[in-house]
């Protein structure tokens, strides 16, 4: 059980959250929401014990498994290491172990702390330590053959899936995790859901997909109006639910701005007259009334909506026998396909089976992109009569010239656009008021996302080619992308693992597998009652 007594969190004016008191129970699966900037990741941070509160008390079990961000911290150790320090009692034990075995000669005192530190290594279940930390690895999709490497081998996703490992092991009371399928393809997304539904301890978890949390969370703690209301079931229920809330919520702070305005103007009216002794009471009213600040919702939605200049030709792409290898190994082996104007293709398998390769090779010569011919070493691209492409890389890094501000960036793309559209524009995309002039430097994962979306709708091109558009946004603005691309009339390509897009925007599946690519014309509702979803 973890409970919070009295918790407050507050960044100079912006209040996260005021006087939080709740209880985690043991059993029960909490989905940790809010928007971006709610405080989220602060909570917990305090939860773990990484962060102090500027108020209250957190009361937790002795073994918590985290989810640690800092993909760089155990470069120098074993993977197998790595993951067996999700277990602090036991990895202490292990090396003072192995301190003591490495002496010449042993005291008598040495040998009776190597008798205690054995019956920890049995109570903490060391001596199988190494396989289940390796069962743990291959449900994450870490092959044997990388166990005995160091971590500064593993590419970044192949870390971030060690150190969700090392969250996991060691049966820990309660288990904290900070968007933990974020670089996990489809397959061990279903395997770490599966994992949870049976783990019996505490788990939060922050998630920006909706999929996931409805199919884990018994129970969603949700960060809003300054405080954490607890509603039961998952992300749609707490919605339905928070609906009716927001409603009532809303309604009094309206009627108390209402009666503050009229208390207002009595004053204004009165206070030079002869009503002193009414005045000085209407005087008190309005300050009992604003002792506290109104709790507001942190909610902000964007608004996103894709629109064409112009539809394509009929075929927007065409391509034969594409290939692209590395090093020799080839990874799009001969594929060809052709996509109609109007279909919406995802690309679905593993992490590294090609699919940001495959993308990549049809934009290597597409009209309004950069030429990248070392993107692609054979076959045939035709892209459609008038096809304009938007595209939205998964690696951002140097996308975004420095030293400019939003909206001097994003203007760049049509200069006869007014500031009146170009900030509009950012707007809907929650850059509000003085964020337009923010320096592109200065942004964020989740604002470099949306200023790219921007740029999209700005352009208004007829085919999307989205890889992984989801990995930095909250989960208001994920369905908002849900809803812009299901009613967007021209051609997607999407790489994704967010179920939720994959059911409701695919027309058409690319699923790639160990015997190559599988070109599935329908849903993926269709493929899976087909029976050809492969392991």
């Amino acid at each position: 059980m973890i409970s919070v007594q009295g918790i407050s969190m507050r960044y100079g004016g912006k209040v996260l959250f005021e006087d939080v008191t709740t209880t985690f129970s043991p059993g029960r699966r909490y989905g940790l929401t809010g928007p971006n900037g709610a405080g989220k990741s602060t909570f917990m941070k305090i939860l773990s014990g990484d962060l102090l509160p500027q108020k209250g008390t957190v009361t937790r079990p002795d073994k918590i498994g985290v989810l640690r961000q800092d993909q760089f911290a155990f470069d120098e150790y074993r993977v197998l290491d790595t993951v067996i320090m999700g277990n602090a009692r036991l990895w202490k034990a292990l090396q003072e172990r192995e301190e003591l075995y490495a002496k010449a000669e042993l005291t008598d005192e040495d040998g009776m702390r190597l008798g205690e530190l054995e019956g920890i290594v049995g109570e903490e279940d060391g001596y199988s330590a190494e396989s289940d930390a390796a069962i743990l690895l291959q449900g994450l999709d870490i092959p044997d053959e990388l166990h005995e490497r160091k971590m500064s081998e593993l590419q970044g996703g192949q870390k971030v899936r060690v150190l969700l490992a090392q969250a996991l092991f060691g049966r820990p009371e309660a288990l904290l995790l900070d968007e933990p399928t974020n670089h996990l393809d489809l397959d061990s997304i279903h395997w770490l859901r599966d994992f949870l539904v049976r783990y019996d301890g505490t788990l939060i978890v922050i998630s920006h997909d909706r999929h996931f949390l409805n199919a884990v969370c018994t129970h969603t703690a949700d960060i809003d109006y300054q405080t954490i209301i607890t509603y039961t079931g998952g992300y749609d229920d707490m919605v339905a639910a928070k609906t009716q809330i927001r409603a009532t919520v809303e309604a009094q702070n309206a009627q108390r701005e209402k009666k503050i305005a009229q208390l207002r103007e009595f004053v204004a009216r009165f206070s030079a007259g002869t009503r002193s002794s009414q005045v000085q009471s209407r005087i008190k009213e309005i300050e009992r009334l604003q002792t506290t600040e109104l709790a507001r919702s942190n909610i902000q939605r964007p608004y996103i909506r894709f629109q064409m200049n112009r539809p394509s030709g009929r075929v927007a792409l065409e391509f034969s026998d594409v290939r692209k290898g590395y090093d020799g190994t080839p990874v799009i082996d001969g594929f060809s396909a052709v996509v109609e104007r109007g279909e919406k293709v995802v690309l679905i398998g593993r992490n590294g089976v090609g699919k940001t390769t495959l993308l990549r090779a049809l934009l290597a010569e597409a009209p309004g992109q950069e030429p990248s011919p070392g993107d692609i070493d054979g076959g045939q691209v035709r892209w459609g009569h008038e096809a304009s492409i938007g595209y939205f890389p998964q690696d951002h890094t140097g996308l975004i010239q420095k030293g400019m501000t939003a909206a001097e960036w994003l203007h760049q793309f049509d200069p006869d656009a007014s500031r009146q559209d170009i900030h509009g524009l950012l707007g809907q995309m929650l850059f509000q008021g003085e964020e337009g002039h923010k320096p592109t430097e200065a942004l964020s994962g989740g604002e470099t996302a949306r200023l790219l979306f921007c740029r999209i709708m700005l352009l208004k091109p007829n085919v999307l080619v989205l890889d992984e558009p989801t990995n930095h946004l909250d989960l208001e603005s994920v369905n908002a992308l849900n809803v812009a691309l299901q009613r967007y009339e021209g051609t997607i390509l999407l790489v994704t693992h967010d179920q939720g897009l994959i059911e409701q925007v695919g027309t058409r599946i690319w699923q790639f597998g160990p015997d190559g690519i599988h070109d599935f014309k329908g849903t993926y509702d269709e493929l899976v009652a087909a029976g050809r979803v492969q392991a």
